[in-house]
């Protein structure tokens, strides 16, 4: 299922893959130039483009699952209604297209990366875990929405909101070492897209020393290990628990409602 439907979205489309690309760039290119050239949030942060990059890609893919999995069952009515199978294929079908094209867009992303001067290193790889905890968040959330969106259709218009606030409150726009001078860092790193999206930026990027006025007001480094910058590997507990915990919720919602949908569409 997802592979028809990655092949289809693009299918007739004289740019194809291109598009998909496209949403991510102009994203980043419009927060780019506001928040650098306007508010000055990047000023004296050495490759804050390739993390805002990043960052916007990675959120792509998880609004990308999350949002097409909120009607996936509704617009899957006619299989559902003849075919029987595992329910759960459904969303899951949703977040393996997503990362379908999360994996291309990352493409475009080491390039940046190469070209904004990022050497490339080892610590690259914890990529992997990285995107598995996205994985996992935007499937377990993902089936969530899919599960309550059949008897309750305000789901849809209450995910784009709320989706919208984790955004902005979300380490994306900015790295979480600007709330060192507002005390929210540890606060922030509860939620699992701040910790994912902290290591990320340690990852890629690396030890980033600042200095001057910039250190006194946001630390020694610009992109600290999540563990770091929550004040130890304890403190990771909590946004871990709620990462597995939104995805055993979702996905024991989703089984709990999968015999009834039929009869609710």
């Amino acid at each position: 299922m997802a592979r028809t439907d990655f092949k289809l979205r693009y299918f007739g489309s004289v740019l194809g893959y291109v598009w998909s690309l496209m949403r991510p760039l102009l994203l980043f290119g419009v927060l780019y130039v506001v928040f650098t050239h306007v508010f000055k949030l990047g000023k004296g942060i050495p490759h804050y483009a390739v993390y805002l990059l990043t960052g916007i890609v990675l959120w792509t893919y998880f609004m990308e699952s999350t949002v097409g999995s909120v009607q996936c069952l509704l617009a899957r009515e006619g299989m559902l209604r003849k075919v029987r199978f595992p329910r759960m294929v459904i969303p899951l079908s949703v977040s393996l297209t997503a990362l379908f094209n999360l994996a291309m867009n990352f493409i475009a992303v080491f390039a940046f990366a190469l070209i904004n001067g990022v050497d490339p290193k080892l610590s690259w790889l914890e990529l992997i875990p990285i995107v598995s905890g996205y994985v996992v968040l935007a499937t377990g959330v993902g089936a969530l929405l899919s599960a309550l969106y059949i008897p309750y259709r305000d789901i849809q218009p209450i995910w784009d909101v709320l989706s919208q606030l984790l955004f902005y409150l979300s380490p994306i726009i900015y790295i979480v070492a600007y709330l060192r001078t507002v005390g929210f860092e540890k606060l922030v790193l509860l939620s699992p897209i701040a910790m994912l999206n902290t290591q990320m930026g340690h990852a890629v990027i690396g030890y980033v020393p600042l200095h001057g006025a910039s250190a006194k007001s946001y630390g020694p480094q610009a992109f600290p290990s999540a563990a770091s910058a929550a004040g130890g590997f304890l403190h990771l507990l909590a946004p871990i628990a709620i990462l597995f915990g939104l995805f055993a919720l979702g996905w024991w919602v989703f089984i709990r409602e999968a015999p009834r949908v039929a009869e609710h569409l």
